[in-house]
């Protein structure tokens, strides 16, 4: 219809031109706006996360200081300035690098033991704005109870003192949650504590979740653990980075759960995910976990029996870290960059991690089920 000979339409019609301009103009301003540059420390650096970490901050124009003993990976971002220490500050040179120097954030991946990050947040602290530990969900006491959220109690050793993750890393989750409690204790209120669970994506080298598009991609029968509405809780290292430099430009402090994605994920869901991702002509064999518990021995990465003590471990609660900006790629993304990172590795490497895939112990599981059936 013709706005221009009815006079008030004419005005309405203006008007909304007039508004649209408006918003156009605020939504402009809003993306053009700079994030103000930070100085950023990161301990660690050069492992799994950290170089995501450093890329992420990169592209949004921060300033990126590395602090590592150099013994992973030195090669890595040439351009960066890099400090050599350690974190025991009683060992070698120990922190007396970072003594005196000033910086916006510290992103801390390398905080094992509690006296260490004593140390790095008591010497950083009257120097730094905030202070993020990367911890884990391991950090928890309890995996039985379902849908737990950051005010769960946290997991505790008997001798705090003790520096040793134990004979079967029993002492891991303890150990977190004790850094957790150091590094609030030197700056109560100025620290933000990140508990992810399985850390997945490019770069992995743990190969727990590639073993699944790993194995999917061979083809076949292939054995699936529980049942096929288990769920299961994995998160992009690259969803993961993006939000931590996230959670330092926004200066946010306190305690989250960084577990994906934003929705019950069933184990059914993410291996067909995965098929479609990464091709091949795979099968499903469904194994009920009473019959692994009596079958041949084999370890099937991320999934855990939901079921008593572990029910919960993959149902953590992740609102408050969406409420605080975390945001989650698609799965079929995740598959294919890790196989695509897999895929440009040397070759004796790949030969390597294929070698690792049980294949023989699976035919035997595959075989005895298959029997009873």
């Amino acid at each position: 219809m013709n706005s221009t000979g009815n006079p008030r339409l004419r005005i309405v019609f203006v008007l909304v031109i007039l508004l649209s301009l408006f918003g156009a103009a605020c939504t402009s301003s809003s993306r053009d706006e700079e994030v103000p540059r930070l100085r950023i420390l990161i301990l660690g650096g050069t492992g799994f996360i950290g170089p995501w970490e450093v890329e992420a901050a990169l592209n949004r124009g921060h300033e990126v200081t590395l602090f590592n003993r150099g013994r992973t990976r030195p090669d890595l971002f040439p351009e960066l300035e890099k400090l050599r220490g350690d974190r025991d500050p009683e060992k070698d040179e120990g922190l007396a690098a970072l003594a005196g120097r000033t910086f916006d954030v510290v992103i801390d991946n390398s905080g094992f033991y509690p006296r260490h990050v004593e140390a790095s947040a008591e010497l950083l602290g009257p120097h730094v704005r905030q202070y993020i530990y990367v911890s884990s969900i391991s950090a928890y006491a309890n995996t039985a109870a379902e849908g737990q959220d950051e005010t769960a109690p946290v997991a505790t050793m008997d001798d705090p003192t003790l520096e040793s993750m134990g004979e079967n890393y029993e002492n891991y989750g303890p150990l977190k949650a004790l850094c957790e409690q150091a590094a609030e204790a030197a700056m109560p209120g100025r620290v933000t504590v990140v508990r992810p669970g399985y850390i997945v994506g490019p770069g992995d080298h743990s190969y727990r979740f590639s073993y699944w598009p790993l194995r999917i991609r061979q083809g076949g029968d292939v054995a699936v653990p529980g049942g096929p509405d288990d769920p299961i809780q994995v998160i992009d290292v690259r969803d993961l980075t993006e939000w931590i430099i996230h959670l330092a430009e926004e200066n946010i402090t306190g305690v989250f759960n960084a577990c994906g994605p934003d929705r019950a994920l069933p184990m059914e869901e993410m291996v067909r995910t995965v098929k479609t991702a990464g091709g091949g002509d795979a099968t499903f064999t469904w194994l009920p976990t009473g019959f692994l518990e009596e079958g041949p021995d084999i370890y099937f990465p991320i999934w855990v029996p939901y079921e008593g003590e572990t029910r919960g471990f993959h149902t953590w609660s992740n609102a408050r870290a969406i409420a605080a900006g975390l945001t989650f790629r698609p799965l079929a993304e995740t598959v294919a960059a890790t196989l695509e990172a897999f895929d440009a590795l040397p070759e004796e490497e790949r030969d390597r991690v294929m070698a690792d895939i049980p294949r023989p112990a699976e035919a035997t599981l595959l075989a005895s089920w298959h029997t009873r059936e």
